[in-house]
């Protein structure tokens, strides 16, 4: 964990022109697109305004878990809300969005963050990779999304038989080598492969001890360390339950 005033330093001596980089990038891609990202017209405000009422924002870490808590309890009792979907809150968003939580997913189909938690439109930042793998472009994804979107939340979602951890699990067990991209995920899933457990306990633990690795770094970066000293942001490990449908802490 760095310091605040180190965080500070590093981000007045480079964090400017990078991020100035990053919002040019946006605004061309935008304008390429015939988006223009102006002062909205007043039609678009007043969209803005009724999504706004409809549900503000959560805006600190603890907030957003409390939302995401909600959702997947509306989630699990089959009592899904499918919120900001309606054509006001499709043009509010054509002006910018303003998630309030970025989830560090599986590509497993069977878990898509924006139903597990109920969510919708604006709602989520969504990067997925097989097993929550990090590598520099799932990085980067990150920190868009906390140093320019000022998500107060990252969380890294494993899940209940994940078959990048079984894949991972096998291959060490086996000494087979994988097809060279699979190979990848293996390795970076590896060390945290739980050595106490046997057959299909092990997958299962290591799903949870692979999540609380990947936090771990996560959480070891310097520019969201400097974030979470400050108490704007918190970043927290779950996992999904495919047969109870239930997120749980891990960690």
């Amino acid at each position: 964990m760095i310091s605040t005033r180190h965080a500070n330093t590093r981000a007045n001596a480079s964090g400017a022109p990078r991020r100035n980089l990053l919002r040019a990038a946006v605004a061309g891609a935008a304008a390429t697109a015939g988006v223009a990202l102006t002062v909205p017209s007043a039609p678009t405000a007043r969209a803005a305004g009724v999504r706004a009422q409809e549900r503000p924002r959560p805006a600190t870490p603890d907030e957003a878990l409390r939302e995401l808590a909600a959702g997947n309890r509306r989630w699990r009792t089959y009592r899904e809300q499918h919120p900001h979907e309606t054509r006001t809150v499709r043009e509010a968003l054509v002006s910018g969005q303003h998630p309030f939580a970025l989830i560090l997913g599986c590509i497993d189909s069977r878990v898509p963050p924006e139903l597990v938690f109920d969510q919708g439109l604006g709602d989520l930042m969504t990067v997925r990779s097989a097993g929550e793998v990090l590598d520099e472009a799932v990085l980067g994804s990150i920190a868009y999304g906390v140093l320019e979107l000022n998500i107060p939340l990252v969380m890294v979602l494993g899940h209940q038989s994940c078959g990048a951890v079984a894949a991972a699990v096998h291959a060490e067990e086996t000494g087979e080598r994988l097809p060279d991209h699979i190979q990848y995920l293996a390795d970076q899933i590896r060390p945290a492969i739980d050595h106490t457990k046997e057959g299909d306990a092990r997958v299962d633990a290591t799903v949870g001890a692979h999540v609380d690795r990947v936090r771990g770094r996560l959480a070891g970066e310097p520019d969201l360390a400097a974030k979470v000293a400050e108490g704007r942001l918190a970043i927290v490990g779950a996992r999904y339950e495919l047969t109870t449908h239930l997120v749980h802490g891990v960690g």
